[in-house]
């Protein structure tokens, strides 16, 4: 069943958060970085900017690792929308509503408004997939913002999987979670169609390289 009355979303919301603080505070966290440097936690005060790109399936990690306003976050405008909002907002994160699919073009140009006030993320394969298959839409954003992309393997270990497009992941309390994180791609500010399609199949493959390294990993934790 939808929840669809405003209250009714509002509630909901504010039970997500909780339960996602309590639930990410049980487990423990390994990260692997290819360079330093583009952890958020040293970016958050160097005034170096990213665009960082994580899974659908995986955002339950860093909606309670990373929960800070510096770091806008785009969410799609389906129906589901508005729930998510309501959730990560509470959580700590400024939001932007849309998506490379709908509401794209003014969710990006607001996202590019942005630039000076911290870094941009976005979940490359949402709202509705193909699971694990990055869309191009980060590779304009990042043209448009000179941010380079920070595209994060995470995974953790033997979570609850929904029967969604994504299958969706909810970690079991107490048990490990790794991420790792490549190099990140820069995309040049002139890019053309083509050039977008190349950052972007080098976005992909890195992540999915990174997400697989990140499986192997937690498993042996």
């Amino acid at each position: 069943m939808k929840i669809t009355h405003p209250l009714a979303i509002n509630a909901a919301g504010a039970l997500g958060a909780s339960m996602i603080r309590a639930l990410g505070s049980t487990l423990s966290y390994h990260f692997r970085y290819r360079d330093p440097q583009v952890d958020p936690v040293k970016a958050r005060g160097s005034g170096v900017r990213y665009v960082y790109a994580f899974y659908h399936e995986v955002m339950l990690f860093p909606a309670y690792y990373w929960p800070w306003p510096e770091m806008h976050i785009l969410i799609s405008e389906h129906r589901d929308g508005e729930l998510i909002t309501q959730v990560v907002s509470r959580l700590g994160f400024s939001v932007v509503r849309g998506s490379t699919t709908r509401g794209g073009t003014r969710a990006l140009r607001e996202m590019t408004l942005r630039i000076d006030q911290g870094h941009l993320c976005v979940t490359p394969d949402g709202p509705r997939g193909p699971r694990r298959v990055v869309h191009q839409g980060v590779a304009y954003l990042s043209s448009r913002t000179g941010f380079p992309i920070v595209g994060a393997g995470m995974a953790f270990k033997r979570p609850f999987r929904a029967k969604s497009w994504d299958r969706f992941c909810i970690p079991k309390p107490f048990s490990p979670a790794a991420c790792v994180v490549p190099a990140p791609v820069a995309v040049p500010h002139d890019a053309d169609r083509l050039t977008l399609e190349d950052c972007r199949r080098e976005v992909e493959r890195r992540m999915q390289e990174a997400t697989l390294e990140a499986e192997a990993w937690v498993e042996q934790l």
